[in-house]
């Protein structure tokens, strides 16, 4: 059973949302705030999917985003215009549903972003392959034992094959076992053990004052 985490302050929307989305077979966890949404990913349970409302009581969704790893993203907005979309998409979305809505198509929405995410459960940068959803590293066939923000840090690499990632871009995506922002000094810390922990079969390229690329 694929599990969803949604997170809406709307009471109204969210027992719409949660009925539907378990008439359609999914497990759903349902938090009205980034501070539940939080104590919903500190429980260790791996969600398939979370749908993150943009404005919450305590945040943004995008404040919920920066502490998932692994998993797909819907956005939900009352906002309807292209700088919006925009920032979502780059923050991190799947997919972006503005209200109001229509249930069956955001259900619909839903299944596409689900099946395009089991499509990518399995993902290669250089030597190194990634099992995503088991959250195991390999580099040839060998496994490699990474921390819980080495691995996050992988995954943003692996995500953004060939881009330049500023460090300011990693150091929003990345967060702490305790739930804070990892300051630049450790960054450069992570990033330092994450090549020599794969050695060679993963270029690391530093583009000074910038940040950083793999291709």
């Amino acid at each position: 059973m694929e599990k969803i985490l949604l997170i809406e302050d709307d009471a109204m929307i969210a027992s719409g949302l949660v009925y539907a989305l378990e008439q359609e077979g999914y497990s759903v966890t349902h938090g009205r705030s980034v501070r539940e949404a939080k104590g919903a990913i500190d429980t260790g349970m791996r969600y398939d999917l979370a749908i993150l409302d943009m404005q919450l009581p305590d945040g943004t969704g995008f404040d919920v985003r920066a502490a998932l790893s692994g998993t797909a993203i819907i956005f939900l907005t009352g906002v309807d215009d292209e700088p919006s979309i925009v920032k979502s998409f780059e923050g991190g979305a799947d997919d972006y549903v503005t209200k109001p809505f229509r249930i069956r198509e955001l259900l619909a929405r839903v299944k596409r972003t689900l099946n395009a995410a089991s499509d990518n459960t399995n993902m290669v940068i250089g030597d190194i392959s990634i099992d995503v959803a088991a959250g195991k590293t390999y580099i040839k066939d060998e496994p490699v034992e990474l921390t819980a923000l080495e691995y996050r840090l992988l995954l943003i690499f692996a995500t953004h094959k060939g881009q330049l990632l500023t460090r300011l871009q990693i150091l929003e995506n990345i967060w702490d076992s305790a739930g804070s922002f990892v300051e630049d000094n450790t960054l450069t810390v992570y990033i330092k053990r994450l090549r020599e922990k794969l050695g060679d079969s993963l270029k690391i390229e530093t583009v000074r004052g910038v940040g950083y690329r793999v291709d």
